[in-house]
């Protein structure tokens, strides 16, 4: 199993604004008091088109799939949250914390990558745990190691543990559990999302040891990225804060790798840890200003992996 693909899935955003159903738990977000909605979401669109060219550029097949004005989904331009796509041609949807972003669910998606040759066998669908009030969102809420079949997953109220632990029965992956916080106006708060302090590349990880407060877990998540081969680099909670924990490495051309992030999180980033990160890959970041303020996420959000085989 691959841990990198060369194929990203994005959606190009059409109503980008802050979403107010996602702010109860999502800190990272903020309002753009003083721009127009419009002003905010052409701002989107201009960073979502810088980033794509430079993806393109670096030879990642970058398949975009235009959002649409209705249904009205200010968060569709993170799609990693809905769908993840297994090697095997298994698809997974996921159960989604807010009722707007469950709109973003588009069977069309699925149609795109078929007609561009890719193999889906089955739909493994966790939805109907919305209904209970249970959610996973995707590869935001889990980490996957493809390679060693481990997936991390920091519990929260878009991480339920049971539904979690089914995933990794479904698709054959050891689940390893933690609890992840930061600071908000001095209280502490789970991490909504593991992959804002997380990231595993083939070689390394990034993550953010102090959001750990449990020993134990600590020990155990540092310990299975160790064995499974891993060069642990840290950041600090005030990086993370930049979004220095969400990246994603990719394979560009000639299957060379990158480590891809927005530029927020590579100017919040130590020599030290440029050094140790580019030991493996290279970077590229692009600037994603609008869409972190607004919207909470960054770089990794914003791209779905695509490893599903093509006929």
């Amino acid at each position: 199993m691959e841990q990198t693909t060369n194929t990203i899935l994005m959606v190009r955003p059409a109503s980008f604004r802050m979403n107010e159903q996602t702010a109860v738990n999502n800190h990272y977000q903020q309002e753009l008091a003083n721009m127009l909605p419009a002003t905010i979401n052409a701002k989107a669109q201009q960073e979502f088109d810088a980033f794509v060219i430079k993806l393109k550029a670096i030879g990642v097949h970058v398949i975009v799939v235009e959002d649409t004005k209705k249904p009205d989904t200010p968060d569709a331009l993170f799609p990693n949250n809905w769908i993840s796509f297994n090697e095997n041609g298994d698809v997974a949807i996921y159960p989604m914390f807010a009722e707007n972003r469950r709109l973003e669910k588009r069977e069309d998606v699925l149609a795109v990558l078929e007609e561009k040759g890719f193999k889906i066998n089955s739909i493994i669908d966790y939805s109907d745990a919305e209904e209970e009030g249970v959610f996973l969102e995707g590869t935001g809420s889990m980490i996957l190691d493809r390679t060693n079949r481990k997936a991390y997953c920091a519990l929260s109220p878009r991480a339920d543990e049971e539904l979690f632990i089914e995933f990794c029965e479904d698709f054959e992956y050891t689940p390893v559990i933690f609890t992840a916080n930061q600071t908000v106006n001095g209280e502490v708060a789970a991490i909504y999302h593991t992959n804002v302090m997380m990231c595993v590349a083939e070689t390394f990880a990034i993550l953010c040891l102090e959001a750990i407060d449990d020993k134990k877990e600590k020990k155990s998540v540092v310990k299975h990225l160790k064995t499974s081969g891993k060069e642990v680099i840290a950041v600090t909670e005030k990086q993370v804060v930049q979004f220095a924990g969400n990246m994603l490495q990719v394979k560009g051309a000639n299957d060379e790798r990158f480590l891809i992030m927005s530029s927020s999180a590579y100017n919040s980033l130590t020599n030290d840890q440029l050094q140790k990160i580019n030991k493996h890959n290279k970077i590229i970041h692009s600037s994603l200003e609008t869409i972190e303020t607004c919207g909470g996420g960054s770089a990794r959000c914003m791209m779905a992996e695509v490893f599903l085989s093509k006929e």
